[in-house]
């Protein structure tokens, strides 16, 4: 749960970077140091909604009885997923055209005033933000090790994604942000997987659909032979792909009916987008002899 959790903190971690990169670069730019204190204002307001929201959503889990709560914890799961699954398409159709676009809005909001400074930088990170702890939060949920590692894995993947924005705002780091995004993204999608068909086991635990004693997989008596070097294979495959000790049919049905598609679908090649055609001249008609 260590490596997936350092996966989804950086990946996102380093989404909210960008963005306040591209903020601050673009006032510093332009001669507007003093919007600095509204656009860090709403960015620091948005990290303290992210971190209240996780503290939020572990407070609520922890004062339900044990089927509500695998019913809380399988809906936000699915819910995470589609989120994030949103974004990973988001992020590869819009990145090229993202800098231009909140500096579009940000030009905006100098006209206005501090209030709509901070709101765009509010916006702009509390997004991510949200995104970020929820799935965090149902990857955590879904860990039968404890919460340490994978709170651990996360933290250090959001310090690696802070440094890595420092370095790109700095000009020290040189990233084909294109290629680190397709290849976060397609990994970003394979955690995904994972916890999208867990969601469903918890669905299966809350009582609410069938099939909880129906195991397709059981892992585990395989890992148990191998010995010493089978409970690390365990422990790492349960932290990257959710891998978990039984696996249900709707779990192993509803994991491949996520990742074959969504793969799929994110690795096909998109073409150019064609120039629309140039519209035709009409034909004036021969002057009259």
């Amino acid at each position: 749960m260590l490596l997936g959790n350092f996966l989804i903190g950086m990946r996102e971690g380093l989404e909210a970077a960008l963005v306040v990169s591209i903020l601050i670069a673009y006032l510093v730019k332009t001669g507007n140091r003093r919007a600095l204190v509204p656009v860090w204002t709403g960015i620091a307001i948005a990290v303290a909604l992210a971190v209240g929201f996780g503290i939020a959503l572990t407070a609520a889990s922890s004062e339900m009885q044990f089927k509500t709560q695998e019913l809380f914890g399988g809906v936000l799961s699915i819910v995470a997923v589609c989120l994030v699954t949103w974004m990973v398409f988001w992020m590869r159709k819009t990145a090229r055209f993202m800098k231009s676009e909140l500096e579009g809005r940000l030009e905006g909001a100098l006209n206005v005033g501090p209030l709509a400074l901070a709101a765009v930088a509010l916006l702009s990170v509390g997004r991510e933000g949200i995104e970020t702890v929820l799935f965090l939060w149902t990857n955590i949920q879904s860990s039968s090790g404890g919460s340490t590692q994978p709170i651990i894995g996360a933290a250090l993947g959001l310090v690696v994604a802070i440094v890595l924005g420092y370095l790109l705002y700095r000009g020290g780091l040189k990233i084909n942000l294109g290629r680190f995004f397709t290849w976060t993204g397609g990994a970003l999608i394979v955690v995904a997987a994972g916890v999208f068909g867990y969601g469903f086991h918890d669905l299966q635990e809350a009582d609410v659909l069938p099939g909880l004693n129906a195991v397709a997989l059981e892992p585990h008596v395989f890992f148990d032979k191998l010995g010493t070097p089978g409970d690390w294979l365990q422990t790492v495959l349960q932290g990257v792909l959710n891998v978990t000790p039984q696996i249900t049919w709707l779990q192993l049905v509803m994991w491949a009916a996520y990742l074959v598609p969504v793969m799929a679908l994110f690795l096909r090649k998109t073409g150019p987008s064609r120039p629309a055609p140039a519209p035709k001249k009409a034909v004036e008609p021969a002057p009259s002899s």
